[in-house]
């Protein structure tokens, strides 16, 4: 899902600072509501999830003019900075034994994934060319592909399919429009879900066994090493942390500007192995992977994984803040393409779900390993339980690698329909 800053706008607020420091007071006014233990607020949180609270009140301060995600740098700042704190303080303790043995469906999940995203451009292409044929006229199709490369990887992915397909800068950016908030809706409704996980999970038929075992590993262990934390273990947290993003930041500039270097013939940005972030998503991963073999796992007991979901949800706000809900009316038909596609995208994953009985966690993660990539995922896999993050980087980054191959064909393939 690519988010991008553009010029200043006319908002009510425009300094970041002002801005930052209102998403830290929403985030802070949702989880007091959250934690109340009796009332309107314990029975509006009853049904609401506080997590999808502090992504959709960003959306709607973004859509009533009050702030534009689209002119600030939070997300930038976010991403870079909170993204990879937050993996290598989830990574720190996490049972790396425990992860193996969740087993192919996890995989499985993923793929069917990948596939909804290509099955969904092309029952939404059909679709609209029955409802409404003048939103797939023209060279549409090649949108799409631009779509699909955002959607299976990120948006290294995506940015190759315009060059492949020569796509036109003003379609391009439409379905930018298009990405952002259907990507949005649809990462709200998993969020949606995944309070109501242990009841699907019912109705599915799923063997949840081992992220139960993994779940209750990790909450075992905090509970043995629990302890209230001092100055110097919240300093050594957030060293670890941001120790670790700024090695990623070190090493993934050099590290790209000498894979650039190599043969153009190798196509490894097409692995999106020229992708800076990809890279600083990866040392992040690796280095708290690393660090769990270590003392540095006793942090845990000291709240290591709770300050690294509190960056997270400062991730989760800004990426809220791109949401334009006033954007479905602006441009109905291609939106509802978009939701048509996504859509196709969900039902495949849960007739497979059904069918394998696979637990939520493995569709949820597996959709927005794809949808949102590795920006995104964690924030979905970290709502079960954070040792759980992890594993959707894993996926995300299998789906960099997937990306633009399966976006070509999906290209291909509409162009095709397209005559």
């Amino acid at each position: 899902m690519a988010i991008e800053a553009t010029a200043p706008s006319t908002a009510l607020i425009q300094n970041d600072a002002a801005v930052m420091g209102l998403l830290a007071a929403t985030l802070a006014f949702v989880f007091w509501g959250a934690s109340r233990p009796a009332g309107a607020w314990k029975k509006f949180y009853a049904v609401v999830p506080a997590l999808l609270m502090c992504y959709l009140l960003p959306a709607i301060y973004n859509s009533v003019g009050l702030i534009d995600g689209n002119a600030s740098g939070l997300y930038a700042m976010a991403r870079d900075y909170m993204l990879p704190s937050s993996l290598a303080l989830f990574c720190i303790a996490i049972d790396l034994v425990a992860i193996l043995r969740l087993g192919p469906k996890a995989i499985i999940m993923f793929l069917t994934g990948t596939a909804g995203v290509m099955l969904g451009a092309l029952v939404s292409f059909v679709a609209l060319g029955i409802i409404h044929p003048e939103t797939v006229a023209g060279d549409t199709w090649s949108g799409m592909a631009t779509l699909a490369g955002s959607w299976i990887g990120g948006g290294a992915n995506q940015a190759a399919m315009k060059e492949v397909f020569a796509v036109d800068s003003t379609l391009f950016g439409q379905f930018v429009a298009v990405d952002i908030l259907v990507a949005n809706v649809w990462m709200a409704f998993l969020l949606f879900l995944i309070p109501r996980a242990a009841k699907i999970d019912r109705w599915m038929g799923a063997d949840t066994r081992v992220i139960d075992d993994l779940r209750q590993r990790m909450e075992n262990y905090h509970a043995q090493h629990a302890r209230n934390p001092t100055l110097t273990d919240l300093m050594i947290i957030l060293g670890i942390g941001l120790g670790t993003t700024g090695l990623a930041h070190f090493l993934a500039t050099p590290l790209v500007e000498w894979i650039r270097t190599l043969p153009a013939e190798w196509k490894l940005e097409e692995f999106s192995l020229t992708s800076t972030f990809f890279w600083m998503v990866v040392i992040a991963t690796t280095v708290g992977l690393l660090l769990s073999f270590t003392r540095a796992r006793q942090m845990e007991g000291a709240g290591a994984s709770k300050v690294g979901t509190a960056m997270l949800y400062v991730l989760i706000a800004t990426i809220g803040m791109h949401m334009d809900l006033k954007a479905l009316v602006d441009k109905p038909w291609l939106f509802l393409l978009g939701a048509i596609w996504i859509v196709t995208h969900g039902l495949l994953l849960f007739i497979v779900a059904k069918l394998i009985k696979a637990p939520l966690f493995f569709a949820a993660v597996g959709s927005q390993a794809n949808i949102g990539a590795a920006a995104s995922a964690p924030v979905v896999a970290s709502a079960f339980h954070p040792s759980l993050a992890p594993v959707a980087v894993l996926l995300a980054v299998f789906g960099y690698a997937l990306g633009t191959y399966a976006a070509y064909i999906t290209g291909i393939l509409l162009r095709g329909m397209a005559g």
